[in-house]
């Protein structure tokens, strides 16, 4: 079961002419905080919500505002929820303070022109955001800043991550960290160069996981997003992985990274060469990565963003060790029920027979592989898991493996009262019906798709 002509970037342009496009982590509820601790499902009542605030391709004097609850379906909140007074908005990154506010910096200028400053905003509630001042960084001779991203350390400190060139060679990039000296965001320390990653580097992106920092930048020579460790912020840095050593493949920018409910951690980044926004996922702390999928919905309209992770109120709630029945959010006569093991959507009604009833009745009890998330017993004791993709019922293994096939977490659903049910293994997959067959299949962003993997839970026919 191992899942394996656009604008061009901006770095391209530039190169093409003279021949004549590191952050906050923000885990559960607690604004800055950095590691694996919060990675958990979201407790019943409760949900989980991802935000970017990507520039358009198609215009970067503006940006949207889209939320997700599986850093995979991402629906707009806002479209041209920010346009800056002045100049325009590029590469904007996304982290919530702990004053409670959203701050955004950003690229100040198009991709032509000289562009010394980097933007911020602010925004009480994602959405209407308040221009807060450009700012001049202060490094000589400095031709472009681009790409700042927000890192917000373990111990509370907030800095930004900038990729920096000089006028004696504009295209070459280094990046440079700059750290907040006051908690009001307004006055930066000195730049200070990520050593060990060094020129010609853009986009970089850091996550820190233990005492250990985690640096993913784009080599512009290579086009490839390569991978670097360091026990400080600032380094030395020692790249480890090179070349297409994850299977991202070339001409890719604007890595970002965020932590899923399932302790994994998700990487988005902008294929500017295909016109694909893509997203990979790793679960055993960057080594391996599955194979590239391309963001639904926002891909080709979306450029260089970066993701804040909140643990929210109002999400699913559904009571354990209570017997259910699920009736589908669109075929509303039909209902889970097992046959020969396998999980399928037949009608289901009053005149139904004993034996059917029974069939379509099921426990809802504490996820195996975590309390928060959900799994499903039928009346002989055999768990629902996916197997092959598809949904069936199994006596539990005991192993590791098997618990986490047969976890689900709650994530609202389309109809009133529904459900939809992500693979805890396999983020971004849903139970849906096909052909009334139930089956765990990767969302495609579509509301037919969010219809069929809707279920509502109802009082059992046994």
């Amino acid at each position: 079961m191992t899942r394996r002509p656009h604008t061009p970037s901006r770095r391209t342009l530039l190169r093409a002419m003279t021949a004549l496009p590191a952050s906050a982590l923000i885990l559960g509820e607690a604004p800055g905080l950095l590691g694996t601790a919060l990675a958990a499902a979201p407790p019943s009542g409760s949900g989980t919500r991802y935000t970017i605030v990507p520039f358009l391709n198609s215009n970067d004097g503006t940006v949207n505002v889209y939320q997700s609850d599986d850093a995979t379906d991402f629906r707009l909140a806002r479209a041209s929820a920010y346009t800056p007074p002045s100049n325009r908005i590029r590469d904007a990154s996304l982290f919530k303070h702990t004053d409670g506010y959203y701050y955004i910096t950003y690229t100040t200028h198009t991709w032509q022109d000289t562009s010394t400053t980097i933007g911020f905003a602010r925004s009480a509630d994602r959405v209407n955001w308040t221009f807060l001042y450009d700012y001049t960084v202060p490094i000589a001779a400095l031709s472009r800043a681009w790409a700042p991203e927000w890192f917000v350390d373990s111990d509370g400190s907030v800095n930004v991550i900038v990729s920096c060139s000089t006028t004696d060679d504009e295209w070459i990039f280094t990046p440079y960290l700059l750290r907040a000296t006051n908690s009001a965001l307004t006055a930066w320390s000195s730049p200070v160069a990520l050593s060990g990653i060094g020129k010609n580097h853009i986009d970089t992106f850091l996550v820190k996981t233990g005492t250990t920092y985690h640096a993913f930048t784009k080599n512009e020579t290579t086009k490839y997003i390569e991978y670097a460790t360091a026990t400080s912020p600032t380094g030395p840095y020692t790249i480890s992985r090179t070349g297409d050593w994850a299977g991202w493949g070339s001409y890719r920018e604007g890595p970002a990274l965020v932590q899923l409910d399932n302790g994994g951690w998700r990487i988005f980044f902008d294929g500017y060469g295909d016109g694909t926004y893509y997203y990979s996922d790793s679960h055993d702390t960057f080594a391996t990565w599955s194979a590239p999928a391309a963001l639904p919905a926002v891909s080709g309209t979306a450029r260089h963003f970066t993701v804040v992770k909140e643990t929210v109120s109002g999400g699913p709630a559904l009571a354990k060790n209570v017997t259910r029945s699920f009736q589908s959010g669109n075929y509303t006569t039909r209902y889970w029920q097992t046959q020969s093991s396998l999980l399928n959507l037949p009608v289901v009604s009053g005149s139904s027979t004993t034996a059917e009833k029974q069939a379509s009745t099921f426990t809802v009890v504490a996820g195996l592989a975590d309390a928060n998330g959900y799994s499903f017993r039928d009346s002989s004791g055999k768990y629902l898991r996916h197997y092959d993709f598809r949904a069936r019922f199994d006596t539990d293994a005991g192993t590791s493996t098997f618990a986490k096939d047969a976890t689900f977490i709650a994530r609202t659903g389309t109809a009133t009262g529904s459900i939809r049910w992500e693979s805890y293994n396999y983020p971004g997959h849903y139970l849906r019906h096909y052909n009334y067959q139930l089956r765990v299949d990767r969302t495609d962003g579509t509301d037919l798709f969010r219809q069929d993997s809707s279920f509502v839970p109802v009082t059992s026919w046994a």
